[in-house]
Parts: structure tokens; sequence; C-alpha cells
């Protein structure tokens, strides 16, 4: 089936799903329940529509179909046109989608959709993606010659693992650029940086990069915020920060603000939770500036969010990706799966960060790298530290 065929349907198969409202479609399987029977008339009727056009496809395209990916790719899209996170697996897609190993070798990017296309988010340094010098924003257009167009989110993320020492072919559209490069990228298993720490303006600013999130990297923080004396002052780092958990991500934020909301998290169905304040956890109230960008993703966009919130400082750089959510895994009867979206994390004014990602304060355009390799101590031609720095300094320590 050609490129454009499959578009096709899958674009028409996305119209009718989506006038069939998820509501009905996931109620077939006992999920959600249907409202009304005005509602569940229209929707078999549309249901009625769509087996028409299956029919016609069957009988009348220019060859025979495989009605089979046909429908898969309906599936696809329907999942694809609520979120980029929101993904349906066939059956033997779920299978490799359990059966993958732990830890297993990538190439080092955290990848998400954006404009129908895999996107970078952010690249681990020392990475083989970060050796072809690949950046956040540029696009994965296919993944061993399959475009990412037609792939979910969760499949393109399995196409990246792999055996150590394993090869990926992929085709890259660079940014600025409008050929698609053809590389090949060897996975490895590549940590991610340590906490970069450093002392600026004579001692009176810590400066902190955590890359990620995790346990370990708020734990460090956590040791560091507690050596901060008076008159001292905090540059927090979160650009490039793509990986890590959404409770670190608020137990971060939690150490610089004392009390209040700090975000909530709710869905259609799914209870919803209010992340409050402990002042237990609380560590200081050093003046603070955030810097963040479009690689500032999940976990790290929960901290900014909740520190401008809070009005506990500035937040500087560029508007962050827009990650923020829960999937829950839903097995159908014929072996295959969704993983649908359930609920969203929101800032105090109700957006949903994953729609509207986090906006800074203080924009300033994210200025290029002294050379190619990222490092945890910042540049000196850094625009976004040395606007934070010329803020902290107007600032009472």
């Amino acid at each position: 089936m050609s490129r454009f065929f499959q578009r096709l349907v899958l674009t028409v198969s996305v119209a009718i799903f989506a006038a069939l409202g998820l509501g009905f479609i996931l109620g077939e399987f006992g999920l959600f329940g249907v409202h009304a029977d005005g509602e569940q008339d229209g929707a078999y009727r549309q249901m009625g529509v769509y087996g028409d056009v299956l029919k016609k496809i069957q009988t009348d395209y220019v060859t025979e179909p495989n009605i089979n990916e046909v429908t898969n790719g309906a599936l696809h899209g329907l999942l694809e046109s609520l979120d980029s996170d929101s993904s349906y697996l066939s059956a033997t897609e779920y299978k490799i989608y359990k059966e993958r190993p732990a830890g297993a070798a990538q190439i080092g990017i955290t990848v998400s959709k954006r404009f129908g296309y895999a996107t970078i988010v952010s690249i681990v340094p020392g990475s083989a993606a970060d050796k072809e010098h690949l950046s956040d924003g540029d696009i994965i257009e296919s993944v061993e010659g399959r475009s990412t167009h037609e792939l979910s989110l969760a499949v393109i993320r399995l196409m990246l693992e792999g055996k150590l020492g394993s090869t990926l072919t992929v085709e890259v559209v660079r940014q600025r650029k409008s050929d698609p490069e053809k590389l090949t990228l060897t996975r490895s298993l590549t940590a991610q940086p340590t906490l970069g720490e450093q002392q600026l303006e004579n001692s009176t600013i810590l400066y902190l990069k955590p890359a990620a999130l995790t346990a370990t990297r708020v734990d460090e923080i956590a040791a560091q915020l507690k050596s901060v004396g008076k008159g001292r002052k905090v540059v927090l780092d979160l650009r490039d920060s793509a990986a890590g958990d959404a409770d670190q991500g608020l137990r971060l934020a939690n150490f610089f603000v004392k009390q209040g909301t700090l975000g909530t998290l709710e869905g259609q169905k799914f209870p919803r939770q209010v992340f409050a304040a402990d002042p237990a956890k609380f560590l200081t109230d050093a003046p603070l500036e955030v810097l963040v960008n479009r690689g500032t993703y999940g976990a790290a966009e929960l901290t900014a969010s909740a520190i401008l919130d809070a009005k506990r400082g500035d937040v500087v750089g560029e508007r962050t990706f827009g990650e923020g959510s829960v999937q829950k895994t839903i097995e159908l009867p014929d072996g295959s799966a969704l993983l649908l979206t359930v609920a969203k994390y929101r800032n105090l004014d109700g957006k949903k960060i994953q729609d509207e990602a986090v906006t800074p304060t203080v924009l300033v355009g994210q200025a290029a790298d002294e050379d190619d390799d990222q490092q945890p101590a910042p540049a000196k031609n850094d625009d976004v530290l040395n606007k934070a720095i010329q803020l902290l300094k107007a600032k009472n320590g």
C-alpha cells in the first residue's frame, strides 16, 4: 500500500473516529459509559459510515488492500489525534512492548512527537546522537525506513532501543535544512551526566544543572542547597533536563517553595490530586533564577511551573517543550493495547502543562554552545545565564 493511500485512510479514519467520540469507542470495551441514547445512536451511525468506507476501499481501491493494516492505521491515527503520548499497539507491537528488556541500549535521545513526526527533545552528552551533532528540535523523519508519521510514539521509542552495539538507521531533518540526512548510529549505554555545580560571581551564586531529575540527582541538589548560606543566591539550570520522575520534579520545587500548591493532576475518570508544598521539605529562601529551554521536558517543567506560580523566582529562557501526563495501559481482547493518557498536570491557573508548556517570565533566546560537546559548566557566551546573573545581582541575598 502506498504511503499516500495509508495517510489518506488514516486521515479519513481519524475524522470518523473523532466524530464518534472516544467515550463510545472505549465504552465498547467497558471502560467508559455512553451518556445518552442519542449519542449512542449517533455513534452507531458513524460506525456504519466507517464500515461503508472500509468496504469501498476493499472493493474499489486500485489494488486489494490489507484491511488489517488499514484498520491498524486508523487506530494509530485515532489515538494520536488525542495527544502524542496516547498510542495504539497492535498485538505484535504490544508483545514486543511487554517483553522489551530493561536498560536497553539507545542512541542517546529523548523523543516525542510534534507536527506528526518524531522530534528530538534532548540529547545525552557523549551518546551516538551527540557525536553526530544532532540537537533538540531536529525531526526524525524515518526509523529503519519506516516513516515516523505512521508510527505511534510508543513504537518509535521501542525501535530506538536495541542490543548493545547494534546499529540503527534514521533519516533526520535538521533545523534550518529542508532535506533529510540518512545516518547510521550505534546503540550504546550512555549514562546521564553528573550534577553540574559551580560557584559564580565570587562564590555569591550557586549554579546547579541536573540533566535528569532522578531521586539521586535531586538528593544531590538537596545536599548543595543545605550549604547555601546567608547572602548567597541560586541558579537552577533546567535546560535540556528531559528525564526523571514527576514526583522528583515536584519534590525539587518544594525545596524552594515553603507553602501553597505546587500543581494538580486530573482527568475525566482520574481522581484529582493536589500537590501541596510540605514546609518540612523546604530548604532555602535564597534568591532564585530558573533557566529553561525547549529541551526542558516533563519533571523539569513541573519544577519550573511550580516556582513560577509561587512567584518564587524568575524563569528565564525559552518556552519549554510541553509534557506532563499519565498513561494507562489498557489491554484489548485481541491482544492489542491502548496506552491512553488518563490525566494531565496543571498549574495554578488550571492550564495543562502538556498543552500550554511553561512560558518564561523573561524570554531570552538560546545562545550557541562554545563547542559541540555539552558541558555541565556554563559557557561564557551563555545569554540566558548571563541574564539570570544580571537579575540576581539586583536582588538582595
